[in-house]
């Protein structure tokens, strides 16, 4: 009798075997369309823009080919962007851009770009096996690389447009860009991918010093440099840091980081002829470093170390200035150093630069180094579609902490 009471409890329990998979499935379809619904409804307007947004999906390596909106860190904090949907709250402080040629001094932004040939049956084949989708646009791997150069382009004369764009490029790499305002510099190096960190700081030590050369011979219009990876927005006139920081030679950014506490992907050099000899030197010195003890970490990070290990050498500097997003100066041998805090110069998502408390109301440029080029794309799409840009940083903000398939 127990037997038979054991076997009809077993079948009175049998489809619920079966049944519970599929009701928890439905369940968890609804609990996400609901949270669909909430974002498609704040975000209705963008739709024609191929944005795919939801909850923002669990790490698992895994890169998306959409974007998806989470919450936007810094929410309720003070100084910070608030946002709801991928609409703004609150309004960034922006200066005009038609307030740039008031600036006395020239700015030209100087990038390190090259584009590693291939045989016309391997472009082929790669394209039709490695297309991304972006909005109405179709890109290869080579064609993404060509199409985040123009957006970086793009917010510079769109933000900037009194300034020059100067590419520094392998002489073999086939490179061509037709825009108003940007030059393609060829310079002799080893571009490949290994070394590409390391050729970047010759790469700009060969410009300076031809630079200085011209400067000798020709004693007109200054024309400070900045020296960026070409994966940033520049969304703010930069331009006006020469004019509130007087006194430096070059500028780095930094960011409350104990072994990585600065980032390569932004330095700035006053054009002077002072400017320039010295900011040379101090990249001479970094070259050495990077080669003596970083010569491991070549294809990566070698040159951060590099530059972390010549100021934090030295003796008078005090690294616990890096924990606080303030300005500072430092004489570090014989260059004044301007230190920049990432929150504002080179503000990233996600790691670093103080994201988790959101996005300061006074961000200058967004770098979307890694997996975000997808992001920047999009961004650009959005900018270029609204023209507000508040609204684009909260795209950005939102959609930072995913990994994306570019």
């Amino acid at each position: 009798m127990k037997a038979c009471a054991g076997w009809r409890r077993f079948l009175f329990f049998l489809p619920l075997i079966f049944i519970l998979p599929h009701l928890f499935s439905v369940l968890e379809l609804l609990q996400n369309q609901t949270v669909g619904d909430a974002l498609e409804k704040n975000t209705a307007k963008f739709d024609d823009q191929n944005l795919a947004l939801g909850d923002v999906p669990k790490k698992n390596g895994k890169k998306f080919d959409h974007l998806f909106l989470g919450p936007a860190a810094g929410e309720g904090l003070p100084n910070r962007l608030q946002c709801q949907g991928v609409k703004a709250l609150n309004k960034t402080y922006f200066s005009n851009p038609s307030h740039a040629s008031s600036i006395a001094d020239g700015i030209a932004f100087v990038t390190v770009f090259t584009i590693y040939n291939k045989s016309p049956d391997t472009l082929v084949n790669s394209r039709s096996s490695n297309l991304v989708t972006v909005g109405n646009a179709s890109y290869s791997k080579s064609e993404r690389s060509m199409a985040i150069l123009n957006i970086f382009i793009n917010f510079i004369q769109v933000r900037m447009p009194q300034s020059n764009v100067i590419i520094l490029t392998d002489p073999e790499s086939d490179l061509s860009v037709h825009r108003n305002r940007v030059t393609v510099h060829p310079i002799q190096g080893e571009y490949s991918r290994d070394k590409l960190m390391l050729q970047r700081i010759r790469s700009y030590i060969t410009f300076l010093e031809a630079r200085l050369e011209k400067l000798s011979q020709d004693q007109g219009r200054i024309t400070h440099f900045i020296f960026t990876d070409s994966d940033i927005a520049v969304i703010d006139d930069l331009g006006q840091m020469f004019d509130k920081y007087q006194n430096f030679h070059l500028a780095l950014t930094f960011r409350n980081n104990k072994d990585q506490p600065l980032n390569s992907g932004f330095i700035a050099v006053r054009g002077t002829h002072d400017g320039i000899l010295r900011a040379k030197r101090f990249l001479q010195k970094v070259l050495e470093v990077y080669s003596s003890r970083y010569m491991k970490a070549s294809r990566m990070l070698g040159d951060q170390l590099a530059l972390a290990w010549v100021v934090k050498s030295h003796p008078s500097f005090d690294a616990k200035r890096f924990s606080k997003a303030q300005a500072f100066t430092e004489d570090i041998d014989d260059a004044s150093v301007l230190f920049l805090p990432c929150a504002m110069y080179n503000w990233t998502p996600p790691e670093g630069a103080g994201q988790f408390h959101g996005m300061p109301l006074d961000v200058k440029v967004v770098h979307f180094k890694g997996s975000r080029k997808r992001l920047m794309l999009e961004a650009w799409n959005l900018f270029s579609s609204s023209a507000d840009i508040s609204d684009m940083l909260c795209l950005i903000l939102k959609s930072g902490r995913t990994k994306y398939d570019f």
